[in-house]
């Protein structure tokens, strides 16, 4: 158990330091957003990079390494937070507002994002159903411990997810949000039926590969952040959900860790985060919420798939008015909160 000094409190705020930044600020809604446009651009250079694979001849599977570790290792993990955050607060101003698709219909295509579908599973369904039931992404009815329930709930994501997500829309009559899927699958499926009849070696590169680690790795961090739920009060976000601080991936990543407090204010902006969590650790205390100090979402699911429950027993946060236990007893705790849960709210007994 950890009482580390929280680092992501030191993170700077945002500021315009150049006349260019300025005027980039000037385009958009808050200017604490600024750090979006860099990316932004940085992300048109890799797409660039991507582009010209399709003229890279045979040339192609040796670049590949090189443009993937760009990808990922460079930009991946920043560019889905950008579009996490904008997805929740438009980025630009109403003038500018056609800017606004240039992140998920220009840049996503080259980040293993189709078009639309992150906006319409992530705001249309995941936040309105928190992890119950009826969201398409639920981890309760999984044991949350067992790499073979993860793949279940991986492949079937791959194999159906956008189909059943299709449907969801279709039943619950949100006719914009099924236009909008439908129009970002369509084209992004057109475009690269086309493309793999140009050039199929540089189309798997470039559209098709990355879509498949993607859609894992969203997978595992969702897995992650809803892997400990309380079977007595599974619609509390303070109960269905985690917060990881104190982590290089929150400094990287818009703060994207506090995840508890995303579901209780999902308007929040990602620089109030650590500020927030800080002031209201009395709450996270009685909710007996569950945090970790140094790992990321990634890493908590990496150590629940290996069984290394003394790892993670020696990041839990003892939080404020929450119950002092000692290493035995946070195992306990954590181990309680992964069994399969039925729809009624009930722990499935193993």
């Amino acid at each position: 158990m950890t009482t580390s000094l929280n680092a992501d409190l030191s993170q700077p705020l945002p500021q315009p330091q150049t006349a260019f930044d300025r005027r980039l600020a000037a385009m958009i809604l808050d200017p604490r957003d600024l750090p979006f446009l860099h990316l932004i651009l940085g992300c048109l250079a890799v797409a660039a990079l991507g582009v010209g694979l399709f003229f890279s001849g045979p040339w192609v599977w040796y670049l590949a390494p090189l443009y993937w570790a760009v990808v990922f290792l460079g930009f991946e993990d920043r560019f889905i937070l950008m579009l996490h955050c904008t997805s929740h607060r438009q980025l630009f101003r109403p003038e500018h507002r056609r800017l606004n698709h240039v992140i998920p219909w220009v840049i996503g295509p080259f980040f293993g994002e189709t078009p639309e579908t992150y906006f319409v599973h992530h705001m249309g369904m995941h936040h309105p159903e928190n992890n119950l039931a009826d969201d398409l992404s639920s981890t309760m009815k999984y044991r949350r411990d067992r790499l073979s329930h993860w793949l279940h709930y991986l492949f079937s994501f791959l194999s159906v997810g956008p189909a059943l997500l299709a449907v969801y829309h279709w039943r619950k009559h949100n006719k914009k949000m099924l236009q909008r899927m439908l129009a970002g699958e369509l084209s992004f499926y057109a475009v690269v039926g086309v493309l793999l009849a140009c050039n199929w070696r540089a189309t798997l590169v470039v559209f098709v590969i990355p879509v498949l680690l993607v859609r894992t790795l969203m997978m595992a961090g969702n897995w992650a952040q809803h892997a400990f739920v309380d079977a007595s009060d599974p619609a509390n976000p303070y109960k269905n959900s985690l917060t990881c601080i104190n982590t290089r991936y929150n400094r990287r990543c818009f703060n994207d860790g506090y995840h508890i407090h995303h579901h209780v204010k999902p308007r929040c902006h990602w620089t109030e985060y650590p500020t927030e969590f800080e002031s209201n650790k009395d709450e996270y205390g009685r909710q007996d919420a569950i945090v970790f100090d140094g790992i990321d979402f990634f890493q908590v699911w990496a150590l629940l798939m290996a069984g290394q429950w003394k790892s993670l027993a020696k990041r839990f946060v003892q939080l404020p008015g929450a119950p002092v236990r000692d290493e035995a007893a946070v195992i306990a705790f954590l181990q309680s909160r992964v069994a399969p849960i039925a729809p009624s709210g009930s722990a499935v007994a193993q």
